[in-house]
């Protein structure tokens, strides 16, 4: 990953992470309903596993794995909480089985793998961001497709920010880019976001933010 293991486990022992919001993303939610999430799922960077918990409670077959053995134990605490003990959660590293493929097969092959939020970290690090992408390839089923969001710099705001064209240029061969659009990823204020990464963001009574994202659907050739 392009920080070490435990900058990211001190976001969840500390609750500071500012994608942590209590919920999923909205524009997950609506990839469910348009019916894009099928057969058996992954939720890599799972963080505080909102997304697998929800999947699980819906029925899904899926798995959320993540990097940091933190957000795994924070992920399993939180779908305790909520009434969802059967949400199932691993400590993955995405990047090392990108750099050696024969890795995925210790978590076996999925319909539709559900990035929230990770292609992104890997902005200034063309080197990992490449084996994210070819775990991606070696972990989707033939025909099956990788739903992402991520943050967009199409406007101000917190994170990494991302150009349609680094979406484009990363998923070539082995890929179909089927849709791509603009979205919205919500957040939250904590002190782990410096006062600049806020300028320009409106922020509610809750304290959270919405800000611009893009969202894409890419088919596994």
């Amino acid at each position: 990953m392009t920080q070490p293991t435990e900058t990211w486990n001190a976001v969840y022992d500390n609750d500071t992470a500012p994608w942590v919001i209590g919920e999923p993303q909205p524009q997950v939610l609506t990839l469910e309903r348009e019916g894009w999430i099928r057969g058996r799922v992954l939720d890599p960077g799972c963080g505080a596993g909102e997304h697998t918990i929800a999947l699980t409670a819906l029925g899904y077959d899926v798995l959320g794995v993540d990097f940091a053995p933190s957000a795994v134990a924070y992920a399993r605490a939180n779908a305790a909480r909520k009434g969802v003990p059967a949400a199932r959660f691993e400590v993955a590293d995405m990047v090392a089985i990108g750099n050696d493929p024969g890795l995925a097969a210790e978590l076996g092959a999925f319909d539709t793998i559900l990035d929230s939020a990770l292609f992104h970290v890997f902005l200034e690090d063309p080197q990992a961001r490449a084996a994210y992408v070819n775990a991606l390839h070696a972990l989707c089923a033939p025909g099956g497709r990788v739903l992402l969001l991520a943050l967009s710099d199409a406007e101000p705001g917190f994170g990494p920010r991302i150009g349609d064209g680094m979406i484009r240029e990363s998923f070539g061969a082995g890929w179909e880019l089927e849709d791509l659009r603009t979205g919205r990823y919500r957040g939250r204020i904590t002190g782990a976001l410096p006062p600049e990464a806020l300028e320009g963001v409106s922020v509610d009574a809750d304290g959270k933010v919405e800000t611009a994202a893009w969202v894409a659907r890419i088919a596994r050739r």
